[in-house]
């Protein structure tokens, strides 16, 4: 066979094991798809590039549904992995053109499970496909004590071929295959099973906590009518089953022995109907084994609670109150109030410890400061206790308890006012007043701390008022000692500050008079301010806002109402803002009175002496006041300045000398040309300027005298004519 005709039979053959291997893989690929349905809890891949949306993972849920975006629910469970993508496919084709490269398949296989009853965490799970019961009781944290674990249940939803449904029951024994590992014990799982883990008998129908083997040391009686019974004041009460030469101490110990309550001198032991005491304390004080009852099948045993009996006698000491262990106590001659309190176990937490009180046999009541006494506050000592007495330690009063019967008022201290938990406190004598505020939380921002009233009785039986000064205390960094004394059924108040300088009326009432300063006249708002001798006159002149455009600030007078005598201040503010010069501001102190008067006052306000008189023909006419600084030109501006028919080149100025009046005049017109300041006339307070009009000139005069004679002449004139 010649190189081209081996050549053809290769190819020949290749050919024909490429279309050998093509129809393998069309025949297996059905088989291999067939041979897995979507279940129930599967997580199904779909693939469509260029749509986000559409290209993750969807879990097929209890109804065999996957939800896709477009397109809403589509069932799925049941079908082949081709089956599938095929109803994938034609759902989307009603939304999407280009579905060429979409891909739809099983990503991964899984059970969905519900596992309920006996367990930690019931409740639904999904677990990889192939899980066993023990992944599934894994799953949800394992099971609880007193789970039967020997009647497990799995219920299964079937359909039989006539396509109906029922529930199928399976009941395993998980125990068993613990114990032997047999896999075949345990049913396969699928989809949608439920597994039920039920409650051992034994547990009762209340929930508590469940150990086993003390249910079976409390309850291994196999029948009841030859069982043992042993209730009452035991650990383990319970039923037992009888054995021969079984005694009472081995009944009690099979029931945990006896509690602390138990009465063990009446144990009561019922044998055939007849009941009989037995006395378990004398039994062990002599050990004559003959005093043990006989325990027959059936025996009843009951250990009563103990009968606590009312301690008394000559030796007795009670203590009652906040201790650790209240009662009755007995003591010997030399026995001391300590050793009572230590033997109660001490005072509690919540015990005031500042206020025990013995009660004596006798009726007296004598207090017991046992905090002052353990920090050497104080120099007295232990009360002494005698048979018959009784310590009471009360409990420590609450901060916030509105109640006042817990303290008695000769015990306790008022706070009222501007302070955080204003009310009634109970007072110790080692306090001080710094204590107190901070025991009510302190001042607040409204209170006036240089103002804080103190009123204690005292041994008169009548009351003694204190002001404080708490800001110079505190300024001045004095000691306790500088502190005001207070007592118990003292009363103290804190004032508040005006709440708005603008609008300070209101509190006129509660603001002291003598604690105040009186600011009036021309500022934004008088009225009476708070005062402090920290504070000076410009403190009360910017609480007022400052002066109105009205004020005249050259004129200020303050009021010393707290001297003896009169004292009246002038203060000529301008000046001072001119130079800077602290001297100038006048010392005020509470009681004082601030008055602004107002620039154009009425002439009433103003004496003749202090005035200059600008009269005629000016445009405001009127009183001036006048000081060296001005000259006429400034008197004629503030009197806004000559009429038109004023006659200024006579303007007279009348002086008001010491010696005699004199008068003299100026031409302002002149002046207007010439500009020469040396010309005008010098002008004091109490001095008069007239200003005439035109008509009062010796030329209007003139004039006037003229046209009178042309007029006559004229009427002559025509008199002649006819």
């Amino acid at each position: 066979m010649n190189t081209a005709h081996q050549n053809q039979l290769v190819r020949v053959l290749f050919v024909i094991w490429v279309a050998l291997i093509s129809a393998i893989s069309l025949i297996s690929q059905p088989c291999m798809a067939d041979t897995y349905k979507v279940q129930v809890g599967d997580l199904v891949r779909v693939s469509l590039p260029g749509e986000e949306s559409l290209d993750k993972t969807f879990t097929v849920d209890r109804l065999g549904r996957i939800h896709l975006p477009e397109v809403g629910t589509i069932d799925v469970a049941g079908l082949a992995e081709a089956d599938m993508e095929s109803r994938v496919q034609r759902h989307l084709s009603t939304v999407f053109q280009d579905l060429l490269n979409l891909k739809v398949y099983v990503y991964k296989r899984q059970l969905l499970l519900n596992v309920l009853g006996y367990v930690d965490n019931p409740g639904e799970v999904v677990l990889p496909a192939g899980s066993s019961i023990q992944h599934a009781l894994s799953a949800v944290g394992g099971m609880r004590k007193g789970a039967q674990l020997n009647k497990i249940q799995l219920r299964r939803i079937v359909t039989n071929e006539q396509g109906e449904q029922k529930t199928e029951q399976i009941v395993f024994n998980y125990k068993q295959y613990l114990d032997t590992g047999d896999h075949s014990l345990l049913p396969i799982l699928q989809s949608l099973d439920m597994i039920f883990v039920p409650a051992s008998p034994m547990t009762g129908n209340v929930e508590v906590e469940f150990d086993p083997s003390k249910i079976a040391d409390s309850g291994d009686a196999a029948s009841n009518q030859d069982a043992i019974k042993v209730f009452g004041e035991v650990n383990s009460p319970g039923s037992f089953s009888y054995k021969e030469n079984l005694s009472l101490l081995d009944l009690i110990m099979r029931a945990g022995g006896v509690t602390r309550y138990a009465g063990v001198e009446k144990i009561r032991v019922i044998s055939n109907n007849k009941p009989e005491l037995f006395d378990l304390k004398g039994y062990l004080d002599s050990g004559d084994e003959s005093l043990l009852p006989i325990i027959q099948a059936g025996t009843t045993v009951f250990v009563p609670k103990q009968e606590e009996e009312i301690k008394t006698g000559a030796k007795m000491v009670y203590i009652m109150g906040e201790v650790a262990k209240p009662g009755a106590y007995e003591g010997n001659d030399n026995v001391t109030f300590m050793d009572i309190l230590a033997n109660a176990g001490g005072p509690t937490r919540f015990a005031e410890s500042r206020q025990i009180r013995v009660l004596k046999t006798d009726g007296s009541v004598v207090p017991f400061d046992l905090a002052a006494y353990t920090e050497g506050l104080t120099a007295s000592k232990p009360p002494k206790i005698v048979a018959g007495d009784a310590i009471f330690v009360p409990e420590k009063t609450d901060m916030n308890e509105k109640s006042w019967l817990k303290v008695a008022p000769n015990r306790a201290v008022r706070v009222m006012g501007e302070v955080v938990r204003p009310g009634r406190i109970e007072w110790s004598d080692e306090m001080s007043l710094l204590d107190l505020l901070a025991h009510v939380g302190g001042p607040t921002a409204r209170a006036d701390t240089s103002n804080i009233e103190i009123m204690t009785p005292n041994s008169k039986g009548t009351n003694s008022v204190y002001v404080f000064n708490f800001d110079q205390y505190m300024q001045q960094g004095l000691t306790d000692k500088d502190l005001p004394t207070i007592s118990a059924g003292a009363t103290i108040r804190i004032h508040d500050l005006p709440q708005d300088p603008s609008d300070n009326k209101a509190q006129w009432v509660r603001q002291s008079s003598e604690k105040s300063i009186y600011i009036l006249g021309q500022v934004v708002a008088p009225g009476r301010y708070m005062f402090t001798p920290e504070m000076h006159f410009l403190d009360i002149l910017a609480a007022a806002d400052g002066p109105n455009g009205n004020a005249d600030i050259h004129n200020i007078r303050i009021s010393h109402r707290n001297k003896k005598y009169a004292k009246v201040t002038k203060l000529n503010l301008a000046l001072y803002f001119e130079t800077g010069d602290e001297n100038l501001l006048p010392k005020v102190t509470m009681g004082d009175t601030i008055y602004i008067p107002e620039k154009n006052r009425i002439w009433l306000d103003k004496s003749k002496e202090s005035t200059i008189r600008v009269l005629g023909a000016i445009n405001k006419p009127g009183r001036y006041k006048f000081d060296d600084t001005m000259t006429i030109l400034d008197l004629l501006a503030e009197a806004g300045g000559t009429t038109a028919g004023a006659y200024i080149e006579k303007i007279t100025v009348v002086n008001l000398t010491c010696c005699a009046q004199q008068a003299k005049t100026f031409d302002l017109s002149e002046f207007s040309k010439t500009a020469d300041f040396t010309s005008l006339p010098v002008l004091r307070a109490g001095d008069t300027v007239y200003i005439p009009n035109q008509a009062e000139s010796s030329m209007a005069k003139a004039r006037v005298i003229l046209k009178d004679l042309v007029e006559i002449a004229s009427v002559a004139v025509l008199i002649g004519g006819l």
